[in-house]
């Protein structure tokens, strides 16, 4: 017999074989197909929808600046910068001596004077006595009352002389003075462009000041937006991921910018360590307390581009379409879909579906095993 039927009668044999089994496995009632398992309930946490007091706010964004900053330079021209006493970041007092110019003439020149000032008091005094004699003698022969005029002119001219040469050492006094730049009040060094040896001109920047440290955000807010805010509310502000701000609002601009149709809001800010002028911050202006209804953030399933939540009837979880609102921390705002008390799954909605079954545990209970 050829190898291709031997094949062919032995697999016709086991199928016979194998109908011959299940048919007796039939007449005996007996099966060995094991049923299907019943599908695992998932154990559930219950939290309610609460109501809580939150502050309405409105946000804006704008940038962090000096509240104001002085430009220190120098009053006297010509003369070069000898030293530098301090640098970017430094905080000074006011009157604090920051920079010292090359007196260079000044002192010649203030001595110079302060001689001329000696030689003017003395003439001055020489005639004061001249005077004070001819007005002795006046109305007798022995002084004319054009020798009495010329006595009084010249004591006149001489205390003239005498002013002028102290209006001199004063100007001198002063100029001397101006080469010492000191700060006009308490602050920081926020800039300085000048450099040790450089000649130094009337005016020419040395270095700027914040005065007093103070820094204030100028936040922009459409005009129609500028109506609900006033002086003294609160505003928490975050620049560049880092903590809050706070701060309070000092005062708002009278008119709109016509171009962009926006208002500048001017906030100041506690002293804060990573404030820095310059960045660029959002921040929320803190306006009233409003009644919301809240779940934490982990209760809500986003889906399809709606939001749900599901709610706990007896034993089974119903999904139930919400609207979202604010958000504040861990939680958000539920403005429709919900009532206040309803109990709805806490967290892992998103392994629920529309009336499953599921165990249910209160909040903060000790959470047991995920199946039973």
């Amino acid at each position: 017999m050829k190898p291709r039927s031997l094949y062919f009668y032995a697999a016709s044999a086991g199928l016979v074989i194998a109908a011959g089994v299940l048919f007796l496995l039939w007449r005996g009632g007996t099966s060995t197909i094991p049923a299907s398992a019943p599908s695992p309930t998932l154990t559930v946490k219950r939290v309610l929808a609460q109501k809580q007091q939150w502050p309405q706010t409105l946000s804006a964004v704008g940038s962090i600046a000096a509240w104001q900053e002085a430009v220190i330079g120098a009053e006297i021209g010509g003369q070069r910068l000898s030293r530098l006493l301090v640098d970017v970041g430094d905080r000074v007092q006011r009157g604090q001596l920051l920079a010292q110019l090359s007196p260079g003439t000044l002192e010649t020149d203030l001595n110079a004077n302060r001689a001329a000032l000696q030689e003017a008091e003395v003439d001055a005094a020489r005639e004061r006595r001249a005077a004070a004699r001819a007005r002795a003698l006046r109305g007798t022969e022995v002084l004319s009352e054009q020798s009495f005029d010329q006595a009084v002119a010249a004591s006149d001219a001489a205390q003239a002389r005498l002013a002028a040469a102290r209006a001199r050492v004063q100007a001198d006094t002063l100029r001397l003075a101006y080469t010492q730049v000191r700060a006009p009040d308490d602050g920081v060094i926020s800039a300085r462009p000048a450099v040790e040896g450089a000649l130094i001109e009337t005016g020419a920047e040395i270095m700027r000041l914040q005065r007093q440290g103070r820094l204030e955000w100028r936040a922009e807010l459409p005009g129609p937006d500028l109506a609900r805010v006033a002086t003294g509310q609160t505003v928490l502000l975050t620049a560049g991921g880092s903590q809050s701000i706070e701060g309070h609002v000092r005062t708002i601009s009278p008119q709109i910018d016509p171009q962009n149709r926006t208002g500048i809001v001017y906030v100041d800010l506690a002293p804060a360590a990573h404030a820095r002028a310059g960045l660029f911050a959002r921040g929320e202006f803190l306006l009233d307390q409003r009644t919301v209804l809240t779940l934490p953030e982990t209760a809500v399933l986003l889906r399809d581009g709606f939001s749900y939540v599901f709610r706990i009837d007896g034993n089974k979880a119903r999904q139930q379409k919400v609207t979202l609102g604010a958000r504040r921390g861990d939680r958000v705002e539920i403005r429709e879909g919900l009532a206040a008390d309803t109990a709805v799954v806490e967290s892992g909605v998103g392994f629920l579906a529309d009336g499953v079954t599921v165990n249910v545990i209160a909040a903060g209970a000790g959470t047991p095993p995920a199946t039973r």
